[in-house]
């Protein structure tokens, strides 16, 4: 199989409901102490909705959908990931992920227009470019002295752009290549030459490109002529023979010609993003700092390989310089955010790590006097590092020194949330920590966390998403574990609370609610089959008809959304309650549910609605 790499090409953005402007969702797995995170979102004045999920080997989820407005104008990413993934790309799913930018559709075709240039007419202008605006005194990439604040994010964009139609091309010879359709190939080199030359002639224009990206330059050109007159060769001859040679000789030179380009496309763009990152750090201006940061938000949206390129590039680190200073505390919300989506990355957290990023988000979240939009954002980024999907774990002992504050803090801030965003954020990452530190459950119980977190189910304005019912139940099954949970959660009448979250549907058609649902269904069966190793949990459960509620769920696939891990949470919680009370199961029950193993009665309860003839 041909790859194509494209480390710049961005991911795709999924509309979602403007309702579910914070929502999000972990999903973690119980047989062990782990979670996965993604994040989402776009951000920074975006109206879309991106959810990236990351699956761990042992069973956990964690999928986050979050929508990206200033918090201080009614918004709030819920922690990402992620994730944020592969720089590959394969020539056969080419067209699946050659995003076009969101624009809309007619704008759109006729930005292209302008590179979609006839053949003919590029080699007669020598590739030089056309048509540009009247009041452009240079190439698409020229900037003016004194232009815009989003002259920089234009420019990326415009690189993006260019980029994408390069590459379109270039996927494009690789599919006919492989059919042996020699015109089109021909004429598809042709093409994708004239665009490269046309690219590279405004680049070199409107920046000082450095060395080693000339050199990635000099030889892409090379490689497009020879690959123009190797393909022309190709139109004069019906020799089997010669064009089975010719196929795999180009097929070479286009594998070469993709990896470089895709070089000096990450070339320009970090050149791009040194020049952003560079403006934050310079300037003392709180409009400027805050409209480049906005910048490198948005860019962050474009997927992962731009956040690992922005991290490398120090943006973490200049960011946390601003969270530092007290004149620019109205910008740390915006720079926390930018610092989460951009750890998505190892890059980035490795980053985090070496300025003790750590230190400084305890120090906001304790502080009283940040505003709740700061602490929020703080939140998101804990639990973005917290994720067990990043494979190094190094800066996670830093953060056991500053864990009983960040989780005193996580908790107030989820008692005193003033919107649903603000909570999700602090339940997620305190979803996270009771994964990966059994002393963060111990924590919580002392802080009196389960009746917080109750109390939290019955506020709409806090708990008003399957989303967050996630964090919620999530929480509350990791602390299930210990022994002490039992008589708090009977005190704050939470096996009425998980019997509600047992029957919880989705409300409208969107599949990462009902997969919300489903996870919440799950962990409200696994924090009852713990809890009820508990007599008077057991007996109260009983008593509340949690019995025939769960032999429902059992029975009924489309109770339980269809879930198989649904189906098989019920059946060990209605085993539980069985061993405890045998009589409150009757007898044809018990012969299907509990006498046999496990999994005879999981394969019963999952084919029940097949027909057999």
């Amino acid at each position: 199989m041909v790859r194509l790499h494209l480390s710049f090409l961005p991911r795709t953005i999924l509309p979602d409901s403007r309702r579910h402007r914070a929502s999000a969702s972990l999903c973690h797995g119980f047989g062990s102490k782990t979670a996965a995170l993604g994040v989402a979102g776009p951000r920074a004045g975006s109206s879309q909705w991106r959810p990236a999920s990351i699956a761990h080997p042992s069973g956990v989820t964690l999928f986050i959908v979050r929508r990206s407005r200033d918090m201080a104008s009614d918004r709030m990413a819920s922690p990402r990931s992620s994730s944020r993934q592969s720089s590959s790309l394969s020539s056969s799913p080419m067209s699946t992920r050659m995003q076009s930018l969101h624009v809309d559709s007619v704008q759109r075709w006729m930005e292209d227009l302008r590179h979609m240039t006839e053949v003919e007419c590029m080699c007669v202008l020598q590739a030089k470019p056309i048509g540009v605006e009247e009041d452009a005194q240079q190439g698409e990439l020229i900037v003016a002295v004194g232009a815009g604040d989003h002259v920089a994010r234009n420019n990326l964009q415009t690189l993006l752009r260019r980029a994408l139609v390069v590459s379109t091309e270039l996927g494009k010879m690789f599919q006919r290549l492989e059919k042996g359709r020699w015109q089109r190939v021909h004429s598809t080199a042709v093409r994708a030459n004239c665009h490269v030359r046309s690219l590279v002639h405004e680049y070199s224009a409107a920046r000082s490109t450095p060395p080693e990206m000339q050199k990635y330059e000099r030889s892409l050109l090379e490689k497009c002529l020879e690959l123009t007159n190797i393909t022309e060769r190709c139109l004069h001859t019906d020799d089997e023979f010669f064009l089975k040679s010719m196929r795999e000789a180009i097929h070479d030179i286009l594998t070469d010609v993709s990896d470089s380009f895709s070089n000096m496309i990450d070339m320009a763009l970090a050149n791009e993003i040194r020049l952003l990152i560079r403006q934050i750090d310079s300037s003392d201006s709180v409009h400027t700092i805050g409209s480049a940061i906005s910048n490198l938000l948005s860019l962050t949206q474009d997927g992962p390989q731009l956040c690992s390129i922005i991290a490398k590039e120090g943006a973490v680190v200049v960011l946390f310089k601003i969270c530092r200073q007290d004149r620019f505390r109205g910008l740390y919300a915006h720079a926390l955010r930018t610092v989460a989506s951009i750890c998505c990355v190892e890059e980035g957290i490795s980053q985090l790590d070496k300025v003790d990023g750590i230190l400084c988000l305890a120090d906001i979240l304790t502080d009283d006097s940040s505003v709740e939009a700061a602490r929020a954002e703080a939140a998101a980024v804990v639990a973005q590092i917290t994720s067990p999907h990043h494979t190094s774990t190094q800066h996670l002992a830093s953060f056991l020194e500053s864990m009983h504050d960040i989780v005193t803090a996580l908790i107030k801030l989820c008692e005193s949330a003033s919107c649903g965003e603000v909570f999700l954020l602090a339940s997620a990452a305190l979803a996270n920590i009771t994964f990966f530190d059994s002393m963060a459950c111990e924590i919580l119980l002392q802080l009196n966390a389960i009746h917080i977190l109750l109390q939290a189910c019955r506020d709409r304005q806090r708990v008003d998403t399957p989303y967050s019912k996630d964090q919620v139940v999530t929480i509350l099954a990791n602390l299930s574990v210990l022994e002490q949970c039992a008589p708090e959660v009977m005190q704050d009448q939470g096996i009425e609370r998980l019997l509600l979250l047992l029957g919880e549907k989705p409300t409208s058609p969107s599949p990462s609610e009902g997969a919300a649902c489903e996870r919440v269904q799950q962990k409200a069966a696994v924090t009852l089959a713990r809890l009820s190793r508990d007599p008077e949990v057991a007996q109260t459960a009983i008593q509340l008809k949690a019995v025939p509620f769960l032999i429902e769920l059992c029975r009924s696939p489309t109770e339980r959304n269809n879930s198989d891990s649904v189906l098989v949470a019920c059946l060990a919680a209605l085993r539980r309650l069985a061993a405890g009370c045998p009589d409150s199961i009757e007898a044809a029950d018990h012969q299907q549910l509990i006498k046999p193993r496990l999994v005879d009665s999981f394969l019963l309860c999952s084919n029940m609605e097949e027909s057999f003839v």
